[in-house]
């Protein structure tokens, strides 16, 4: 019987290991920056503020955002691949879904920030990829 202990030599070697890694943090970091400062955060978002009281959804953003980057955290320490492409790949939709809401509200003219969530989805997609597909010594076990 196979078991996850084969997965164990996956970690700090790996590129997906890596790119997880600093996605989560990067993640983690907006969403503070939205919960400390919304209103200074929400024009990188691509979207900002029209009044005082929109700051209530920037924090509700960054504490969305800070967990999404924070679950991943625990499941990168035990090196748990198939957890962290599972728990990844299903992350995919929430720049996928920025990226759509953007294009609602701006149309395409706001290129900058479609690219932002978008290339972070490809980025995601790809690293996804590589945590289910990679080649490494964990996929000879």
């Amino acid at each position: 019987m196979k078991t996850q202990i084969g997965q164990n030599s996956w970690g700090i070697q790996s590129v997906s290991f890596w790119s997880v890694l600093i996605i989560a943090l990067g993640i983690i970091y907006i969403g503070i920056r939205f919960i400390v400062h919304p209103e200074g955060a929400a024009p990188g978002y691509g979207i900002p503020f029209k009044d005082g009281n929109d700051s209530v959804y920037g924090r509700i953003k960054g504490i969305r955002d800070t967990f999404s980057g924070i679950v991943l955290l625990p499941l990168l320490w035990m090196r748990m691949r198939k957890a962290v492409a599972w728990v990844f790949s299903m992350a995919i939709v929430v720049p996928a879904f920025d990226f759509l809401v953007i294009l609602s509200y701006k149309g395409s003219g706001d290129i900058a920030h479609l690219l932002i969530h978008g290339l972070t989805a490809m980025l995601m997609v790809i690293t996804s990829i590589l945590l289910f597909y990679g080649i490494s010594e964990s996929n000879k076990n």
